[in-house]
């Protein structure tokens, strides 16, 4: 299975997402490779370079730039999940990933900013379906405010039920330091403390493999 994790716009979640699904994915038993496709920025490099320092099992990490699509068809017969890290922009990576990948997961934080980028990376999706008519599209809403006065999850919902091309994830990540202090540690949050980190990562999961 291949899943790429990506979004024409930088800082939403992207490497967050990748990192932790690959933890939960082999606490399954499952093979994992996490294709890091930035040219410039090494998150899942990094990330996984401290989670073997600190001596938790390792999960390879590749770096691959340029044209991605006959490296991720070639690791899919290798591993059970290939879960590709995109670069935070339109990019060459991104789009000969999505011609290959089966599922397409894009982290959307619920701010109209975040939002308003909806309808081009929609255009994007469905020019990749010319080539990949079986890729699928999850948003995941990312960075939710824990706040229960607030309603930003509500109204995001409602804004991209507006795009039927790309489906939300019943699972939504909240804003939780618990994500980025993983991340710094070479963890995953379901190795950590907080329980209600490790279970919307456990529910995330489990969306992606139902697919």
């Amino acid at each position: 299975m291949i899943i790429l994790v990506a979004h024409q716009k930088g800082g939403v979640g992207k490497s967050t997402i990748a990192v932790n699904i690959a933890v939960e994915f082999t606490s399954k038993g499952k093979s994992v490779i996490i294709v890091e496709a930035d040219p410039t920025v090494k998150t899942s490099s990094t990330w996984a370079k401290d989670r073997e320092d600190s001596g938790y099992s390792p999960i390879t990490t590749v770096r691959q730039t340029g044209n991605l699509r006959a490296t991720l068809l070639d690791l899919a017969d290798k591993y059970d999940a290939v879960i590709v890290d995109a670069p935070g922009k339109d990019s060459s990576e991104m789009r000969t990933a999505m011609t290959a990948a089966d599922l397409m997961l894009v982290p959307i934080p619920p701010s109209q900013p975040d939002l308003d980028t909806t309808e081009s990376l929609v255009v994007t999706i469905n020019q990749a379906r010319d080539f990949n008519p079986e890729l699928k599209a999850l948003a995941v809403l990312n960075r939710v405010p824990t706040n229960v006065f607030s309603d930003s999850d509500s109204e995001a919902r409602t804004y991209l039920a507006d795009f039927p091309e790309l489906r939300v994830a019943r699972t939504k990540l909240h804003e939780r330091k618990v994500y980025q202090t993983s991340v710094s540690e070479g963890l995953g949050v379901v190795e950590m403390k907080d329980s209600k980190a490790k279970r919307e990562i456990q529910l995330l999961t489990e969306e992606v493999l139902a697919w």
